[in-house]
């Protein structure tokens, strides 16, 4: 049943998200699309009252409850950016916006851009350890809590990935190639595009 709904869940956030958007551009409704947007955290709080009472009835905690709290926690992490990277590019191409900004490619700017990547990251991960966490207080010390203890090591690797990979950046910054450098000659000989990073 947990998974289930956990599948129900991804499914209808695709499912809220497409037409959220399409009511917002292409049926230029923004005030429907918004609400249904507004609806995405909905599916968590259904997610999470429904782990909570088949553990109440007392069904023995499992894989299948670990993965419905890291569900809600990279939903709350990672389900924010994800609407807004699809509005962006809906509103560009149906509705006359700008274009999407890329991520930065080199130097302090890239970095930031993985550092804000992994708090996301870090942020879903620790909202599922928390999840996680009262879980294994709500069980208690009878009852057998390995898988729940299993998915937080889980998401403690998570994290740490994301660390090596922003520090990564921050230690050693992709830098911009030479030949792209200077863009426009006649900049460069007057020292106006010189070392100019995108």
């Amino acid at each position: 049943m947990i998974v289930g709904l956990i599948i129900a869940c991804e499914v209808a956030f695709w499912v809220l998200l497409a037409a959220g958007l399409a009511f917002r551009y292409a049926l230029r409704m923004p005030r429907t699309g918004l609400a249904l947007l507004l609806c995405e955290p909905l599916l968590e709080v259904v997610l999470f009252a429904v782990t909570a009472i088949d553990l109440k009835n007392g069904a023995e905690p499992d894989w299948r409850h670990g993965l419905a709290a890291v569900y809600i926690g990279f939903t709350v992490g990672l389900g924010h950016s994800t609407i807004k990277w699809a509005d962006a590019r809906v509103a560009h191409r149906f509705a006359g916006g700008p274009p999407p900004v890329r991520p930065p490619k080199y130097g302090t700017a890239r970095a930031v851009h993985e550092w804000k990547v992994a708090g996301r990251w870090i942020l879903a991960s620790l909202v599922a350890c928390a999840l996680l966490q009262a879980a294994v207080w709500y069980v208690g010390g009878d009852g057998d809590t390995g898988s729940l203890r299993a998915w937080q090591l889980r998401m403690l690797w998570v994290i740490g990935i994301n660390l090596v990979i922003a520090v990564s950046y921050t230690v050693f910054p992709k830098q911009e190639p030479r030949g792209k450098a200077v863009e426009n000659p006649v900049d460069s000989e007057s020292g106006a595009g010189s070392s100019s990073r995108r």
